[in-house]
């Protein structure tokens, strides 16, 4: 079973390099974010004609996710992260597909770290650990994938010098992602991947896909019931330099039947 995730950055824009690569690799599922589209803008025709189901959590202009399945049903769970009945942010979603459940999440960038969006990024960090913690608890294997908008080490971002006080890399953000997984979450690339310089994202500026310039801030985790089942994982980095393509690339794993 191969999963996928994916920051398309304008699910509506980018649709054509969206439905080509899910042509081209075909993973069983695959969770979007910054959807940047309200509810009835999501591009449900076309996902079905892929071959796809569909479920997804939309907002005008800005952040949304979704989970897409192929030829399995979506068993949806929740559709925003518990713990801020104020927040009206399209960040997460979850939902069961072949008996695994999957969390579809968007976690705020951050920046300026000296605004209210660094508190709220780690608000957020903080209740997403808290949901995680009960998922842990479920019968079922669980997976908590997608843009984390973290750096968790200095291998995970080229030049980290530069990086100091941004809010992708403070200490603060590292250190809500180590308790994060502290629980008992396998980071899939690091377990198969423990000293290897791979990045999932390239800025638009200064050529940084050309010189791989990279970070790596889109992240699987997976539950000890289902961590043993990894059985490859990597990043189709090709897709970033399509033409129009998002500035992430879609990053997936495999694994292997019960």
């Amino acid at each position: 079973m191969r999963i996928a995730t994916y920051n398309v950055n304008g699910v509506n824009g980018r649709l054509p390099v969206l439905l080509r690569w899910l042509e081209e690799t075909q993973p069983d599922v695959a969770c979007l974010q910054e959807l940047k589209a309200p509810e009835e803008k999501f591009p449900l025709q076309a996902i079905n004609d892929a071959g796809y189901n569909a479920i997804w959590h939309g907002q005008k202009s800005w952040n949304g996710v979704a989970i897409l399945a192929r030829g399995m049903e979506i068993e949806e769970r929740v559709r925003v992260l518990p713990g801020d009945p104020e927040d009206m942010h399209s960040r997460y979603i979850e939902a069961v597909v072949n008996g695994i459940i999957i969390g579809c999440l968007y976690l705020p960038n951050g920046n300026p770290v000296d605004t209210p969006k660094f508190d709220y990024k780690l608000k957020w960090f903080e209740r997403l650990t808290n949901h995680a913690k009960k998922l842990l608890k479920e019968d079922l294997p669980v997976i908590l994938t997608g843009d984390y908008n973290v750096m968790p080490t200095e291998l995970d971002v080229y030049k980290p010098e530069r990086w100091t006080n941004d809010a992708l890399f403070r200490p603060e953000t590292r250190e809500a992602f180590h308790k994060l997984v502290s629980q008992g979450w396998t980071d899939a690339i690091r377990k198969l991947y423990p000293h290897e310089k791979i990045y999932t994202f390239w800025d638009y500026f200064r050529d940084a896909y050309g010189r791989d310039a990279g970070l790596r801030i889109d992240h699987f985790l997976l539950s000890p019931n289902i961590a043993d089942r990894l059985k490859a994982a990597g990043v189709d980095r090709y897709v970033r330099g399509w033409e129009k393509s998002s500035d992430h690339g879609p990053v997936w794993i495999e694994l292997k039947d019960k």
